[in-house]
């Protein structure tokens, strides 16, 4: 019999109580995800990914906050940016650059707003925000201009759904329990996604755990992205051949006597 993951959360509790006696200087973190697969099939409209667990944080005192933020990415792929400008009442390709890994999706979860949480530093570290995305240009390139690209980048990606940051997103409940839903669109492309999930105090990362998420298609979508990955050379063909084919048709529907 399948039971809820949220069930199990009193039985991590009580696992972590265990192993990590009160006198543990550093926090336990019991972290799980809703779904570890999400297929993408015909009709598919989007889903909402829901990461929660337990949090123990022996030496918290009256005057601390634990804070959690929730980094939800992947999968890294190389891009290219392209910056589009006006010339003589045309909008043409000007300057571009090339990143060498930059994740097709990227959302982060807090429970307060990042700057609030969190200096500069260490929000560059960890990736703990838009603003803080690492990406690696290829060869050489002006900071300005890098820093440019890749807001056009982040920017473009926000508006698109596949990168989105909210502070006061987690929910702690009495210090132990906290959750957050992450919205996935339905663009979002397939491959093997990290959710970390950071433990913060004072300003500090005392704890960090990771779960991964795979998100692949399914069903004739699944068999044509396989096809197209694995046996290009046979999906091209069978591409043109269809072409021919539908050529062919309406050239006979159409073909005048």
């Amino acid at each position: 019999m399948t039971w809820p993951r949220c069930l199990f959360l009193p039985l991590m509790l009580a696992l972590a109580g265990m192993a990590y006696p009160a006198t543990a200087q550093e926090p336990t973190l019991v972290p799980e995800v809703s779904q570890r697969e999400i297929n993408i099939q015909y009709g598919f409209t989007g889903a909402e990914l829901l990461l929660f667990g337990a949090i123990v944080t022996p030496d918290a005192g009256p005057g601390q906050q634990t804070d959690i933020v929730v980094v939800l990415k992947g999968p890294a792929q190389p891009i290219v940016v392209r910056e589009k400008k006006r010339i003589v009442g045309i909008w043409v390709n000007a300057d571009s650059t090339e990143f060498r890994s930059a994740p097709g999706y990227f959302a982060v979860a807090a429970s307060r707003p990042i700057a609030d949480i969190v200096d500069d530093k260490t929000a560059a570290i960890y990736e703990l925000g838009l603003d803080y995305l690492q990406l690696s240009p290829t060869g050489s390139i002006d900071p300005e201009e890098q820093r440019r690209f890749a807001a056009g980048l982040v920017d473009l990606n926000r508006r698109g759904g596949l990168y989105a940051e909210s502070g006061n997103s987690v929910e702690i409940s009495e210090s132990v329990l906290y959750q957050a839903r992450i919205q996935i669109p339905s663009s979002v492309p397939v491959g093997t996604y990290t959710a970390e999930t950071f433990v913060i105090q004072n300003g500090k990362v005392l704890a960090a755990a990771v779960r991964e998420v795979e998100i692949r298609k399914f069903g004739f979508e699944g068999f044509l992205a396989w096809m197209a990955e694995d046996l290009s050379f046979i999906y091209g063909l069978c591409a043109v051949l269809i072409s021919l084919l539908f050529g062919w048709g309406a050239g006979a529907i159409f073909r005048k006597d």
